[in-house]
């Protein structure tokens, strides 16, 4: 036997396997006793066939599964005593093998193996990255406290339908009839359709094409309570009579409001209604400036610590490890953002070993309940007790794949905050029209 390796740059390594026929006889033939010990044949006691017959059937295979054996043992010996920090996993080589299944005797295997590159990156006062904090404007507090009156609003009977309104309506066609459908106008697409649809009250009868005002299959399907399939089999033209107008009226200043907004008793007056307003708004503002300086900050670190990588290797890599779900084609177009990603891993793992930085299971929770939080904010539960976020935080983390994800994101603000505290930043205050045209 025989491994020996050939350089090919400073990032990627070709390792021949050479496999003399002593090297895999003695295991080959292990491996056919073996099958003969639990090979049933016919005309044969179990474990009694002939050698002859069980090599005839079973040779090819347990030769096949021997030699991957051996060479897979010796590939990871290799990479273990040379002590190869490699990237991704060894891949065939791609030049055409030699090797003689049928007449089996001398084999050689080539892999190519794609080294890690070294890292190098240090953070200190003379590193400028830009912070940018958003304005607060009297305008964004105004409009900011008008959509979270309307956002916790109800909905009540009204007397003409507005854009945003409902209209709780029965269908007629033919035999068909549905009762009492909801109809959302800010859902209609075609603005001349919608507007038509403005001013309706209780008693108003009108023809509508469905398909046209409709355009959404499943929204359709919900409506009519048919399946999708079925959506086609519909009626084009239905009666619509309306049956009742509900409209959105915004929450009033009151202590139920501030109790549903900010949590029971935290807000009195309007005075600190306001004042949470404000603070809330701001504290949106400030995840904004945090999320671009964690884009400023990895950009900044990624040009600086400038790592090269064996981009021919990787993108070979990705296609085998996905096992065919994307092209060659698909993971060249991806694979810019795939290597900044892939750099950033490799940066921040370097700054967390050099300065000593800790994940704690405490952080790893903590982290865990405001993703949980951030799940029941968007179906409008902005108030959810802590006991309720930390069991569903720590089903979470039953999830081998979550645990990662929660890791990663601790691991990312481990390392801003070591960056924000060790850079000089350099502050600049916008608007919040300009951040997002910065985030865009």
């Amino acid at each position: 036997m025989n491994v020996r390796q050939k350089k090919v740059d400073d990032l990627n390594l070709t390792v021949t396997i050479k496999l003399e026929k002593e090297d895999w006889a003695e295991a080959r033939k292990k491996k056919l006793n073996e099958f003969r010990r639990t090979a049933e044949l016919k005309g044969f006691r179990k474990g009694m066939a002939p050698m002859s017959l069980i090599e005839k059937i079973h040779g090819g295979a347990a030769l096949a599964e021997v030699i991957n054996t051996i060479v897979s043992e010796q590939l990871n010996k290799f990479i273990e005593d040379k002590k190869l920090k490699i990237l991704g996993e060894p891949l065939p080589s791609e030049k055409e093998s030699k090797n003689n299944w049928d007449d089996p005797d001398t084999f050689t295997f080539d892999f190519d193996i794609a080294l890690a590159p070294k890292v190098e990156v240090s953070v200190s006062k003379e590193d400028k990255i830009p912070f940018y904090n958003v304005a607060t404007s009297a305008k964004a507090l105004k409009d900011y406290k008008s959509n979270l009156l309307k956002q916790f609003g109800t909905l009540e009977t009204g007397k003409a339908a507005k854009a945003d309104d409902f209209v709780i309506a029965d269908f007629e066609a033919g035999d068909s009839k549905v009762e009492k459908a909801y109809v959302a106008l800010r859902s209609i697409k075609d603005e001349e359709i919608k507007a038509s649809f403005v001013g309706l009250k209780k008693g108003d009868v009108r023809d509508v094409d469905i398909v046209k005002t409709f355009e959404n299959e499943a929204d359709r399907a919900a409506m009519f309570h048919v399946k999708k399939e079925e959506v086609a089999t519909l009626p084009a033209v239905w009666k619509m009579t309306v049956t009742e107008v509900k409209t959105f009226v915004n929450a009033k200043l009151n202590q139920q409001t501030y109790d549903n907004i900010f949590g029971e008793g935290k807000v009195k007056t309007e005075e600190e209604f306001d004042a949470a307003v404000k603070e809330r708004l701001e504290g949106e503002y400030a995840q904004e400036s945090e999320y671009r300086f964690m884009i400023d900050a990895k950009e900044y670190l990624i040009k600086k610590a400038d790592i090269s990588l064996p981009d021919a290797f990787m993108k070979r890599w990705l296609l085998e490890a996905n096992d065919g779900k994307f092209t060659m084609e698909e993971i060249e177009k991806e694979y810019d953002l795939f290597a900044k990603d892939f750099r950033w891993d490799m940066i921040r793992s370097e700054i967390i070993k050099a300065q000593k930085l800790q994940v704690t299971k405490e952080a790893v929770l903590d982290e865990a309940k405001k993703m949980t939080a951030y799940q029941f904010a968007m179906y409008g539960m902005g108030n959810t007790p802590d006991e309720m976020l930390t069991q569903y935080a720590q089903n979470m983390l039953k999830d081998e794949q979550q645990v990662r994800r929660v890791v990663e994101k601790v691991e990312d603000d481990l390392v801003l905050d070591y960056v924000r505290k060790t850079a000089t930043l350099d502050t600049k205050k916008v608007s919040l029209e300009k951040m997002r045209e910065l985030t865009a």
